[in-house]
């Protein structure tokens, strides 16, 4: 089926693109016809780019965050032909789809992205899928923010003869200016990242008319009303961690947990992405009942510490199931770092006025969002949304940037950026450049390479890259398995003679992410230990060996990029997993990395 988008149809195109388009082809009469339809061309695929940003941000709250990629399809007339958006990190291209969906309407079509296609060593889906589709030319919202994938798929797009924009390098309008800044807007933490080497930032809370977050007995309930905190709540599924610290956990032992950390309460939709609750405590000076501390329904639970604190109760958080990560001198930005490390996109403060001052002074946060409820509580003591940050002048205050005022029902949500999100992230030099600048610099090891998600320089020896294995089953049927973590997860209970367990094993395989897939397995190994296959200790690696071998022989791009490697040490980067990961402080086992590199040796020796 074909939609047709052009600005005179507000049901498809959204209201300021239009608004935009028609600014820019009112021109006085004088203007000739010609130049009349160049501007209004311009717009219109200004009008493309909006909404295939718009379209990137779908999967909000359903995956963990990664980079958002939508593409439309449309037909030299101007109608749409096929559209897509990356669902999460291992699954199908928004190109693909996109052009799966158009068909024999893709020939001599344009695609409109509002992200450069990922274009990575062994991993060129998106671009094949145009140039054999028939794809004629495609526009570009931004380039690629990450140095490794920034301009690789704009230059084999034009190799294959393929016709490439991107938007606003040629010409400038406010339609473009729109839909360029959709495109940055849509894909700030990847941009983020790249720019600051830290996750993208946002502190969130409610407060009252008087600037109050509390009364002076800590009671919040409620602030805001019930629309106003459904709005909040969903950027919890748009983050990969969400943060209090210990007052919060203190305040909470005598009244109702707060909804960032009570269970019952945490922003996952049906099959959705669950953020890992943190606690930021240097004491580790916190009660042991409190809600935060139940892990048994599968929400991830993280303590942060100052180095040596409370061992007997490092122990107990242990015992519970809690992850506690030691740090020499705790503060926000080292945890930051450490996130950014783990590699997180998207972290929120959910946290009090003291530990907000000190995430703001650190030069962390880049997002507030902030409810103003038509409520006076007053108290000389009800604590504040930031506490003391030591300016003492008007002159001083930090001023938001991209403000957004909203009305929620009674009350006001208000939203702004404290530090711009450049258009253009800064490129890391090369090695050689850098030695250039600077011979003193140390040269990273040259023959270790990491490799952690989906998108990074070698993403694609991940286990979680978007490529489906082909494998027989226990009856000698061809069985296609979206990636290898859905292969790996479900036989976990393959094989065990159990309705449940072959009921899970179908709803792994089926999972629309590998995200997905692991929550799933997981979630039922903790829950149900007695499901999982009683050798699964020692068979797993040959499970996971398996299919990476099926992975690679079947897909000759990854197979010579894993040959490319040879006499380099490949270390899978996670540095929570220290049993198929290298670990934090590289004292993690690194199975996935023994197993490439045994698989590479075999290749070697063919």
């Amino acid at each position: 089926m074909i939609f047709s988008l052009v600005p005179s149809l507000p049901i498809i195109c959204p209201s300021r693109p239009a608004a935009a388009a028609t600014a820019a082809v009112s021109a006085p009469t004088s203007v000739n016809t010609a130049s009349v339809t160049t501007s209004t061309s311009h717009s219109l695929e200004a009008t493309f780019i909006q909404r295939a940003a718009e379209i990137a941000d779908k999967s909000a709250g359903l995956t963990a965050p990664h980079p958002n990629h939508g593409c439309i399809v449309a037909t030299p007339s101007g109608a749409v032909a096929g559209q897509g958006f990356l669902f999460g990190q291992g699954t199908k291209s928004a190109e693909v789809q996109a052009v799966e969906a158009a068909g024999e309407h893709c020939r001599g079509a344009t695609a409109f992205l509002n992200l450069e296609s990922n274009e990575c060593p062994g991993d060129d889906v998106a671009v094949s899928a145009f140039v054999q589709a028939g794809i004629k030319r495609v526009v570009v919202g931004i380039r690629h923010p990450l140095q490794h994938l920034r301009g690789n798929a704009v230059r084999a797009l034009r190799s294959q003869g393929v016709e490439v924009d991107v938007l606003g390098e040629d010409v400038q309008s406010i339609a473009i200016e729109e839909a360029r800044k959709a495109c940055l807007l849509v894909n700030a933490p990847l941009i983020c990242k790249a720019a600051s080497q830290l996750p993208f930032s946002v502190l969130k809370y409610a407060m009252t008319l008087d600037g109050k977050i509390a009364a002076t007995t800590g009671d919040a309930t409620w602030i805001s009303g019930v629309t106003a905190r459904h709005r909040l709540s969903e950027l919890r599924g748009r983050s990969d961690a969400i943060i209090v610290g210990g007052n919060t956990i203190r305040s909470d032992t005598n009244l109702e947990l707060s909804s960032a950390l009570d269970p019952r309460l945490t922003a996952r939709q049906s099959g959705g992405h669950t953020p890992l609750r943190v606690v930021m405590s240097r004491t580790l000076n916190l009660p042991e009942e409190a809600k935060v501390w139940d892990t048994t329904s599968g929400i991830p639970t993280m303590v942060v510490t100052q180095r040596g604190a409370r061992r007997s109760f490092q122990k107990f958080l242990a015992s519970k199931g809690v992850e506690v990560v030691e740090f020499d001198i705790l503060n926000p930005r080292d945890v930051m770092e450490y996130f950014h490390d783990r590699g997180y996109l998207s972290v929120l403060w959910e946290c009090g006025g003291t530990l907000a001052a000190s995430a703001i002074a650190c030069g962390i946060v880049h997002k507030v969002c902030a409810v103003v409820a038509p409520k006076i509580i007053g108290g000389r003591n009800a604590p504040s949304p930031v506490g003391e940050l030591g300016m003492i002048e008007m002159s001083q205050a930090l001023k938001l940037i991209d403000v957004h005022y909203e009305k929620v029902e009674e009350d006001m949500l208000i939203s702004g950026y404290l530090q711009p999100i450049s258009d253009v992230a800064p490129v890391i030099p090369s090695r050689d450049a850098t030695l250039a600048a600077d011979p003193a610099v140390a040269p990273c090891e040259p023959n270790i390479i990491s490799f952690y998600n989906s998108w990074d320089h070698y993403g694609s020896l991940s286990n979680f890259s978007p490529h489906s294995v082909h494998m027989a089953d226990e009856n000698g049927d061809i069985s296609t398995w979206m990636t290898v973590e859905h292969y790996y997860q479900a036989h976990k209970f393959i094989g065990v003679d159990d309705p449940v367990a072959q009921e899970y094993v179908e709803k792994i395989k089926s999972a629309r992410s590998p995200e997905e897939a692991t929550r799933i397995a997981r979630l039922l190994q903790k829950q149900r230990p007695d499901l999982v296959r009683p050798d699964w200790d020692t068979a797993k690696l040959d499970v996971m060996y398996r299919a990476l071998k099926c992975k690679f022989s079947s897909n000759p791009g990854l197979k010579s990029m894993l040959l490319s490697t040879a006499g380099s040490v490949l270390v899978e980067a996670s540095p929570h997993d220290l049993i198929w990961g290298g670990g934090r402080f590289g004292n993690g086992l690194n199975y996935l990395g023994r197993l490439l590199m045994k698989l590479r040796a075999e290749f070697l020796s063919q």
